[in-house]
């Protein structure tokens, strides 16, 4: 397993920075560099079980495993999806379990610093390597774009 750091500075708020990652229709249009037509099901609470979707219905499980709302957020990787079933057993899934993926909002004045950080198995390294700054990029357009 790879541990990765992302740090991108938005000119917004954390609350603007939160809502714009976590939204759906927000995280859809993000979260598409990494896949087209990402999406999730379930809900950002801790303790929360969540499934992140590429077109399909493959992608992973996770638990939310600490949410302080515009501050921090915990996922907890437990399992991978194959066309929509859950898969939790396995030298697959085991790949990814416990992998997590962390976001950190800190206010910078009028910015807010976001830090990822993340586990990956080693295959996928180059992948997010390549995505993660597409991912922040379109992030930061969407934050710094203002209102609808």
């Amino acid at each position: 397993m790879k541990h990765l750091r992302y740090s991108t500075r938005f000119d917004a708020s954390p609350e603007v920075v939160w809502n714009t990652l976590f939204s759906l229709p927000t995280y859809r249009v993000w979260a598409g560099e990494f896949c087209e037509g990402s999406t999730f099901e379930g809900s950002w609470e801790e303790g929360t079980r969540m499934r992140f979707l590429g077109p399909g219905g493959s992608g992973i499980v996770s638990v939310i495993a600490e949410n302080r709302p515009h501050r921090f957020l915990s996922i907890r990787h437990v399992g991978l999806l194959k066309e929509g079933v859950e898969v939790t057993d396995g030298e697959e899934a085991a790949a990814w379990v416990p992998a997590h993926e962390n976001y950190t909002l800190s206010p910078a004045g009028s910015s807010t610093d976001l830090t990822v950080d993340l586990d990956v198995p080693g295959d996928f390294v180059e992948f997010m390597e390549d995505a993660w700054p597409r991912a922040l990029a379109r992030l930061k357009a969407l934050c710094e774009a203002g209102p609808a």
